[in-house]
């Protein structure tokens, strides 16, 4: 908790010693905002601390800069500062293991958030399980010789694949007809043609034709 002060004077000179940096009057004012202390009291506290030599300032135009006596805190010798410099390099590096550890910890918690439960494992197992016996029983109707699909409708669905396979030859064969009647006497190479075009062929997109042909006539595989 910040000391309490009966006047601007008091307040000011205590955050200038506590700042111990070159500071307007302006950055005074902001900082001590909490003070309810006006810009113009801020500034009269500082003109009279400079008057009775309780702070230095320096003039750089109309502007005035304040500062902390220096001659109240102790200055180090060369001594002290390597120590203090040794001790900085000693909590350096205890820092650095601190937040390596924390790191860890927090590498280890992610981990651990990524694992499911063993609630989440149970009702995981649970749901397999149920997927398991569904399809078992699936496979086991399937052996016994039990008609999953009524035969109106594989008919209806053989009927339609018969039928676009039918009109896919046709339209592949009225293709192949313009195509070799455009490319028989062109100039370009076929490939690059196709290509600036934009035109694929069936294998260009890894289908066949054969292949849903031979689909067509090839029985159901029995199961065992």
């Amino acid at each position: 908790m910040a000391p309490k002060f009966e006047n601007p004077e008091a307040i000011v000179l205590n955050y200038l010693n506590e700042q111990n940096r070159p500071l307007n009057s302006q950055n005074v004012a902001d900082a001590l905002q909490k003070f309810n202390l006006k810009k113009a009291a801020i500034q009269k506290a500082l003109d009279t601390l400079a008057d009775n030599g309780k702070i230095s300032f320096k003039e750089y135009g109309k502007q005035k800069i304040y500062l902390a006596r220096q001659d109240q805190f102790d200055i180090p010798n060369s001594e002290e500062l390597t120590r203090m410099k040794q001790e900085n390099e000693k909590l350096q590096e205890q820092l650095g293991e601190q937040k390596r550890a924390i790191s860890e910890v927090e590498g280890e918690i992610k981990t651990l958030q990524s694992h499911l439960t063993l609630e989440q494992i149970r009702d995981k197992e649970a749901k397999l399980r149920k997927e398991v016996n569904e399809m078992e029983d699936r496979l086991e109707k399937l052996r016994g010789g039990v008609t999953l699909v009524k035969p109106e409708d594989r008919k209806a669905v053989e009927q339609m694949v018969s039928e676009k396979v039918s009109q896919w030859r046709k339209r592949r064969r009225m293709f192949k007809d313009l195509w070799d009647a455009i490319t028989e006497n062109s100039p370009k190479d076929v490939k690059e043609f196709k290509e600036e075009l934009g035109i694929d062929y069936d294998e260009d997109v890894g289908v066949s034709l054969q292949s849903f042909s031979d689909l067509r006539s090839n029985k159901r595989p029995r199961l065992r």
